[in-house]
């Protein structure tokens, strides 16, 4: 890569129109690589929010009778825009984000494939006759739940964001977005890829602001019917409660620890060389990390040693550079977040085998690897979104299963055995809304993805995803 420069337009997309700085307060978008302030993104005011509201409201009724061939092909001709742009939006990415340029540009075209697939799935969202006496019938359609909110995170901030937007659009709603702020940029071009695509003016809007502030206007507005979030289990919570007062349709797709169980009959190499790519992807940040690493007995120490070798062979830097294998960490919370994780690991008897170490310069922290580590230790119970790997060793089957199903987290879990009776049994009695045998892709466009117990409730992605912005009606007719 040889263009290093930052070239987001940083704007708000309101009723069809881009809203620069103007009188609007700004929020200082950092480099995490250098710390560097790159770009001033302007935040909503009160009286944006309520024209948005107001124009998804006006939208909606022509939007969601415009049908399904036509709702397709704008989001057809977005994928493309998506597809053709993902260098330029890639680069925008790892600027704002961290991570390395092939996984900012494989997030994008992740985006654009969404789109790609609901612009086909919307037209097989079938509804079903049921049987009744002659000259009489009763059918159930489904049909679009209405104005949307939704609200997406830093990790993957386009991919996200075209997860929610690609299946309400498709579904027939009017969507306002609120991505987080410290990732604007590459937001901006997907709003850009629709506008570009033909949207409708008021269909696809984009906003951003003090979240709190934000949240509570949209989703207190008799505007909004269906809510979708992103997040961490904490805000989940408080989302959950101001849709209570609607009350309102709600996805939500809340904080995991994924557990990773490693018997001893899996190929050790292999099993290595598919972990510790997966471990550090995204330098961590992500909802299903694999994390808690479960690993048998017999093959402990073989596993740690060639975890930690592996490990130590990451090189971080900035996302742009040639051979870049992790980037830094989104913010600088993350960072005092995980050095007090760690530390708190190794009083309590976890042994540092790679890492351990804050970076010197911008968010960086070091891929660490922490063997032996406590129940007792605080990251063994509260996710660390971060490059932490913590491992642990078992001796049974029911061992195993019993420590992967002890917190109240549920939303990925990864098995790795060339055991198939053991298979079957683990993907039925671990609690995970998405279980991986031999393999981490528990996300695709056209697979649910979702997660159970403090993990959220609902899915995103295939039919599912389609359906949550959808309500049922039966009508019977005589």
């Amino acid at each position: 890569m040889t263009d290093l420069s930052y070239e987001a337009d940083l704007k708000l997309f309101i009723n069809g129109s881009w809203r620069a700085g103007e009188e609007r307060d700004h929020f200082q978008v950092r480099n995490p690589a250098t710390g560097e302030t790159i770009g001033e993104l302007p935040l909503a005011s009160t009286a944006d929010l309520d024209e948005a509201l107001d124009a998804a409201e006006r939208a909606w009724p022509a939007w969601k009778e415009l049908g399904v061939d036509k709702r397709g092909a704008i989001l057809k001709k977005a994928a493309a825009l998506l597809f053709e742009r993902a260098d330029h939006i890639g680069r925008i990415l790892v600027h704002e984000q961290g991570k390395p340029f092939a996984e900012a540009k494989g997030e994008v075209m992740g985006a654009a494939q969404l789109f790609d697939y609901y612009a086909e799935e919307a037209k097989r969202s079938y509804g079903r006759v049921l049987v009744r006496q002659p000259g009489q019938r009763s059918i159930v359609i489904p049909q679009p739940a209405g104005p949307t909110a939704t609200f997406t995170p830093w990790n993957f901030p386009i991919y996200l964001l075209a997860k929610k937007v690609s299946a309400a659009l498709a579904a027939g709603c009017t969507v306002i977005s609120k991505p987080a702020e410290e990732t604007p940029g590459c937001c901006a071009e997907l709003a850009r890829a629709l506008a570009d695509a033909g949207i409708p003016k008021g269909v696809f809007q984009l906003v951003h602001g003090v979240p709190d502030t934000v949240s509570r206007h949209l989703i207190g507005s008799g505007v909004i019917r269906k809510v979708s979030f992103t997040g961490s289990t904490p805000v989940g919570r408080h989302l959950m409660k101001l849709c209570a007062d609607g009350p309102k349709r709600v996805t939500m797709e809340l904080g995991g620890h994924a557990p990773v169980l490693i018997f001893d009959d899996c190929d050790l190499d292999k099993t290595l060389d598919a972990v510790v790519p997966q471990k550090f992807r995204n330098a961590g940040q992500v909802c299903v990390s694999p994390t808690r690493f479960y690993v048998q007995e017999g093959i402990y120490e073989a596993f740690a040693k060639g975890f930690a070798e592996r490990t130590k062979a990451v090189k971080t830097g900035f996302g742009l550079e040639s051979g870049v294998g992790m980037g830094p960490l989104a913010n600088d919370r993350r960072v005092p977040a995980i050095s007090a994780l760690v530390e708190d690991a190794r009083a309590k008897g976890a042994r540092v085998l790679a890492g351990g170490e804050a970076g010197d310069r911008g968010y960086f922290y070091q891929p660490t690897l922490l063997a032996d580590v406590p129940l007792e230790a605080e990251v063994m119970s509260t996710e660390p979104f971060g490059p932490l790997a913590l491992m642990r060793p078992f001796a049974s089957d029911d061992e195993a299963i019993e420590q992967a199903n002890r917190l109240p987290f549920g939303l990925a879990a990864f098995v790795f055995t060339e055991n198939g009776r053991r298979a079957n049994r683990l993907g039925d009695e671990i609690e995970s809304g998405m279980v991986g045998i031999n393999n981490f892709n528990v996300s695709a466009a056209d697979a649910p993805f979702g997660g159970i117990k403090d993990s959220g409730f609902g899915s995103e992605g295939g039919v599912e995803g389609l359906q949550s912005y959808q309500v049922t009606k039966a009508i019977h007719m005589a």
